[in-house]
């Protein structure tokens, strides 16, 4: 056997380890890389909801002594949720019973009790009674992304010689985006 010194033995054990050591430096210096951009898109659609069903309730009407002279006002309101950012439009329509001579551009609406007994009424965008909500160029409205109420704004015209009993109408609200 032969006799190799403690020295010889570190030498060499010390070669190899630089040799290995080398070896994999050598093939790690020669790795490459390549990048790329990855396209990462959506596309977010308009939306909208709508929900009219807390109505406009006028309440009571007197042609006698109320409203013989004064117009019953009343606020009601409808919700929409659409798109954060996106404006949309609200129409009315003329209404289940609406008038001869009613148009989309200029509704006339009334409530029917019974049969043959009609209340006038006309809904508003606006507390001051200026702009009719019709169901051609409607209000606009505006999405957050959550539930936006609108008021409607309504009125019965005072002097209105009807029968006494319940008066109701059913408008058609549409929300369009």
């Amino acid at each position: 056997m032969q006799n190799y010194s403690k020295s010889a033995f570190s030498k060499a054990a010390v070669i190899a380890a630089f040799a290995v050591a080398g070896s994999f430096s050598a093939g790690m210096a020669n790795a490459a890389t390549a990048t790329s951009n990855l396209p990462v898109s959506a596309t977010v659609s308009a939306s909208c909801t709508i929900d009219a069903s807390a109505g406009v309730a006028f309440g009571t009407y007197d042609p006698i002594v109320a409203n013989a002279s004064t117009d019953l006002t009343t606020t009601g309101s409808l919700s929409t949720t659409c798109t954060n950012g996106f404006d949309a439009t609200v129409t009315l329509g003329q209404g289940d019973n609406a008038d001869a001579g009613s148009s989309d551009a200029a509704p006339l609406r009334r409530m029917l009790s019974g049969t043959t007994d009609f209340l006038s009424y006309q809904l508003y965008t606006d507390a001051g009674h200026a702009t009719t909500w019709d169901n051609s160029t409607g209000a606009t409205v505006t999405g957050t992304g959550a539930a936006v109420t609108t008021n409607v704004y309504g009125v019965v015209t005072a002097g209105q010689n009807v029968p006494v009993g319940s008066y109701a109408d059913t408008v058609l609200a549409t929300v369009s985006f």
